[in-house]
């Protein structure tokens, strides 16, 4: 049975901003942790590995409510150095593949039926407020954390429209420079969606990754960096972007959506708007991507004597899921879908723990 979700796929992406977090999320309750914390996430003591992918934390209140409920690792919603509008609504519906998302797949029909196994498309664009909101907004939440917790924040280069790469990437720096100035402890740059101006992820261009991830770590200095990629099918290009930027960066998160074409009961485009056919999918039908590039990538760190941590992110949905992640080398684990409609996740992993 799901529980009311804390972000409404109801309601527009401004809706949410301005009214969220709902469900429990919205309850100023408070999840005890007991004892000292166990583990360490990037030089930072926390009580579980365990966090929110970015995406559903849409501002501060949201992240705030997130470690108020457990979940130690929160990562606030990607950014930009401007303001960018979201995709007209909806933004998120309920898809229904017969078990695992394949990578050859044909249209899967969106639909408002919320229910297990559960995934869901999610089409936002990457919308952004000014600086000027979120510098702030980010530091009150990464105040907010507390004892065995710590706040990641998400970010992402935009595009000038005028084709010019070197602004591309001095606007990830400007970006990354902008995040340090907030103090919060950890920054992941977004490499998984669209390289702007081309049809690939940034993180299947590698010699620009290379060069932006460069870039981002001149800005910032010695601030743990993660880089957040896409399921990489071919096991060399995975392997050549290892190279160029693993000893770069601090962690690794992995994965973030699988595409797919979304339809309507008719067969039209589901998502209005244009470019919208094709849109990312997670939850359950995803987890396998999650956590075969987890291990592929625990396997290749040894291989190429790195240190990056792993960060999985895929379908975790539970205590199996997130130990399954575990197993295969992860350091952290994170959900997003499962914990939009179950806020109550974090705290039934951690009281199932031996």
């Amino acid at each position: 049975m799901l529980s009311e979700p804390f972000y409404d796929p109801a309601r527009t992406y401004l809706e949410n901003f301005e009214r969220g977090p709902f469900s429990l999320f919205a309850e100023p309750c408070v999840y005890e942790q007991k004892g000292d914390p166990q583990h360490s996430f990037l030089g930072h003591p926390v009580y579980l590995p365990l966090g929110i992918a970015a995406g559903p934390l849409l501002n501060g209140r949201f992240v705030k409510a997130a470690l108020d409920k457990g979940f130690d690792i929160p990562v606030y919603k990607t950014v930009r150095t401007r303001r960018y509008p979201a995709h007209a609504w909806p933004n998120v519906l309920a898809v229904k593949p017969e078990g695992d998302l394949g990578l050859e797949i044909g249209p899967l029909v969106g639909s408002e039926d919320y229910s297990q196994p559960l995934s869901i498309t999610n089409s936002f664009g990457v919308p952004s407020f000014d600086p000027e909101f979120w510098q702030q907004d980010i530091a009150d939440a990464a105040a907010h954390a507390r004892r065995g917790q710590v706040v990641v924040a998400s970010f992402q280069g935009t595009s000038s429209g005028t084709g010019d790469v070197d602004a591309y990437i001095e606007d990830f720096a400007l970006a990354a420079r902008l995040l340090k100035e907030t103090g919060v402890k950890i920054i992941e740059a977004n490499l998984s969606c669209p390289n702007e101006g081309t049809a690939n992820l940034l993180c299947f261009d590698v010699e620009r990754a290379r060069r932006v991830v460069e870039r981002i770590r001149e800005a910032v200095g010695s601030l743990p960096l993660v880089i957040k990629i896409a399921y990489f099918r071919e096991e060399d290009q995975l392997r050549r972007l290892l190279q160029e930027v693993g000893a770069l960066v601090d962690g690794i998160a992995a994965i973030n959506t699988l595409p797919a074409q979304i339809v309507d009961e008719n067969g039209a485009p589901a998502l209005p708007g244009e470019g919208r056919l094709r849109s990312g999918v997670c939850g359950r039908s995803i987890r396998w991507a999650g956590l075969e590039m987890a291990q592929r990538l625990a396997r290749m760190r040894g291989e190429l004597r790195l240190r990056f941590a792993i960060i999985g992110v895929g379908g975790l949905s539970n205590q199996e899921d997130y130990r399954a992640y575990r197993e295969r080398g992860a350091d952290a684990a994170m959900t997003a879908t499962a914990a939009m409609w179950n806020p109550r996740l974090a705290i039934e992993i951690k009281e199932a723990q031996p």
